[in-house]
C-alpha cells in the first residue's frame, strides 16, 4: 500500500513540475520574460512579488487578467505594461496568471 501511494505521489509531482514547466515556456513564448522574471525585477515586477501583492486578495486573478490583457501602468512604477491581447489569447492569459499567482 505504501508504495502504491508512493507511485501516485511521484506521478501527481511530475504533473505539477511539468505544468510549471509548460507555463514558463508559455511566459516566454508570449513575450512576458522580456520584461519579468519569476524571482527578480527587470523591467517589471518579479513573479514572486506579484504573487505576495495579491494573495489572498479574492478578485486578484481577475483584475490581473484584465491588467495583462488591457496593459496599465502606476501600481509597480511608472513604466507601463502594454496590452498584451490580441497577442495573447484570453485563454493563455487565464493560464499565465494562474501560473504567476502561485509563485
Amino acid at each position: 500500500m505504501k508504495q502504491l501511494l508512493s507511485v501516485f505521489v511521484a506521478a501527481g509531482l511530475m504533473t505539477i513540475a511539468g505544468q510549471a514547466a509548460a507555463d514558463l515556456a508559455l511566459a516566454q513564448k508570449s513575450g512576458c520574460m522580456m520584461c519579468h522574471a519569476i524571482d527578480k525585477k527587470v523591467i517589471g515586477p518579479s513573479y514572486k512579488d506579484v504573487a505576495a501583492k495579491y494573495k489572498g486578495q479574492a478578485d486578484a486573478e481577475a483584475k490581473l487578467i484584465t491588467k495583462v490583457a488591457k496593459g496599465g501602468s502606476g501600481v509597480w512604477g511608472s513604466v507601463p505594461m502594454p496590452p498584451n491581447s490580441p497577442k495573447v489569447s484570453d485563454a493563455d492569459i487565464k493560464t499565465l496568471v494562474k501560473w504567476v499567482l502561485a509563485q
